[in-house]
């Protein structure tokens, strides 16, 4: 069984619970200039999506010298998660890890009897710390670990994404596939239609137009020279379009289906005009989206207002594109059918495919009556990071 999957502003939350507790559990309230690093990079925080790099720039102060080490860890967390080039993220890991081995130091000291040794008491306490070099060393692999953890998960995350966008694209590609073999078999079909009328009718209608020229011919009166030129006439006519339609087969026969430019937000414009029902498109800022992303807002539009045209015609429609936060939000409402419904066939794996797709892309749909008689769709994809 599927688990329910936990909102946005839930995980934002919680997070910032994290942090907000580990701080209040290592912070002394008494070094007001530690204190105030502290506290900024815990609060930076809230803009980590926005600005990744910046904010984990501004929780590195305060795990070098109180080792508030979970801001930062949440931060490399996003940074590595929403990267597109690897240098951010190694670059990051080795500044956290150096702050994490420079406050292992201080731990070392900790436990000799001192609660928090001072900047210029710990740098004179490097070469205790460093001997016997063994100890050093499995110290500091420790404190590295712990630094690249948050990388780990973090590009564990991209990764999880970027498959699940390849698996959106592997999809479309079966689906596009299986048109071109239905497009083949369709042409051979065409094609031996056209062989079957130019061996049979053709020869037919030719044998038909060739005798009723002999009768015209060899007519005993004019009645019947005027019927058989008649029939003539027709017989040719006949022939020239069963030529025509031949060759017209023939040349859909050879046709190939070309691959087509994938749909995304650009074209949705297009859609919702040519979509032949009252409807009106409103897109505000939204945040960069990758092809998958927008195939999949393209899709959800398209299925809502074709669903519209089926089940609710002559009503008013709205589609809208919004932002919530880093999020996209997809809302497609329509108000009560005000003409008769017919009943048309239905696939009924329309809105089941919309479904996956949003699962695949770790987004939510939502759809359902509005209570007014009408019907909406709601679709949110978040952000390319955690």
């Amino acid at each position: 069984m599927k688990l329910p999957q936990i909102p946005q502003w839930a995980w934002d939350a919680g997070v910032m619970l994290v942090a907000v507790v580990h701080l209040a559990l290592v912070i002394d309230m008494d070094n007001q200039p530690v204190a105030g690093f502290a506290i900024a990079g815990v609060a930076a925080l809230l803009l980590r999506r926005r600005y990744p790099f910046l904010v984990f720039l501004v929780t590195l102060p305060a795990a070098f010298l109180v080792f508030e080490k979970v801001a930062s860890m949440i931060a490399l967390y996003t940074l590595t998660s929403t990267a597109r080039r690897p240098w951010k993220p190694i670059a990051a890991t080795a500044m956290l890890a150096v702050c994490f081995v420079f406050q292992g130091m201080q731990l070392h000291y900790l436990f000799l009897g001192e609660w928090r040794a001072p900047f210029d008491e710990a740098v004179a306490y490097l070469p205790e710390f460093v001997s016997p070099l063994g100890h050093f060393l499995r110290a500091s692999l420790y404190y590295v670990a712990m630094a690249a953890v948050p990388t780990l998960f973090g590009y564990s995350r991209l990764t999880r994404r970027r498959l699940a966008g390849r698996l959106v694209e592997i999809g479309e590609a079966r689906e596009h596939e299986q048109r071109l073999l239905t497009q083949q078999a369709l042409a051979a079909e065409r094609a031996q239609l056209a062989r079957e009328m130019h061996d049979v009718v053709s020869h037919q209608v030719s044998l038909i137009a060739v005798q009723a020229g002999a009768l015209e011919l060899q007519a005993p009166d004019a009645r019947t020279r005027t019927t058989a030129e008649a029939i003539r006439e027709v017989s040719v006519t006949t022939l020239e379009e069963l030529r025509q339609m031949v060759r017209v087969l023939h040349a859909s026969g050879r046709r190939r289906e070309e691959p087509v430019p994938q749909p995304s937000i650009a074209q949705l414009e297009r859609l919702v005009e040519g979509s032949g029902i009252d409807a009106r498109l409103e897109i505000g800022p939204l945040p960069e989206l990758d092809p998958p992303a927008q195939r999949a807002v393209y899709r959800t539009v398209q299925e809502a207002l074709t669903n519209v045209r089926k089940h609710a015609p002559g009503a008013t429609t709205s589609v809208r594109l919004a932002a919530a936060g880093r999020s996209v939000v997809v809302e497609v409402a329509n108000t009560r059918a005000t003409r008769p419904v017919v009943e048309l066939p239905s696939s009924g794996v329309g809105l089941l495919g919309l479904r996956q797709r949003a699962e695949l892309l770790d987004g939510e749909i939502e759809y359902g009556p509005d209570g007014d008689g009408g019907w909406r769709l709601r679709l949110t994809l978040p952000p390319a990071g955690g």
